[in-house]
């Protein structure tokens, strides 16, 4: 093969080569599902206000024992919100 042949052919030869990679199709994009974490809880409870925190520590037995008394209901209410925000969780 003559010289001046190949200056013509092999530029000829890379840009087949070059055009044929560029008209094949690009691959197919595939969707990947990777597990994230969330958190479950979405609002937590509010502390109730307890009158047995609010007594003074002069409080006679009585005083105390009523606002133990008012304060049950107040913490079943509140325990039952989060036994249901953790059970949710699972």
């Amino acid at each position: 093969m003559k010289p001046q042949m190949a200056r013509h052919i092999i530029p000829k030869i890379i840009l087949t080569v070059l055009l044929t990679g560029c008209a094949s199709a690009p691959p197919a994009a595939q969707r990947v599902e990777i597990p994230v974490f969330t958190p479950c809880v979405k609002a937590v409870p509010q502390h109730p206000d307890y009158e047995f925190d609010k007594l003074p520590a002069t409080a006679i037995d009585g005083e105390v024992i009523l606002a133990l008394a008012r304060d049950w209901l107040r913490g079943r209410k509140y325990e039952g919100a989060l036994a249901a925000l953790v059970e949710g969780c699972r």
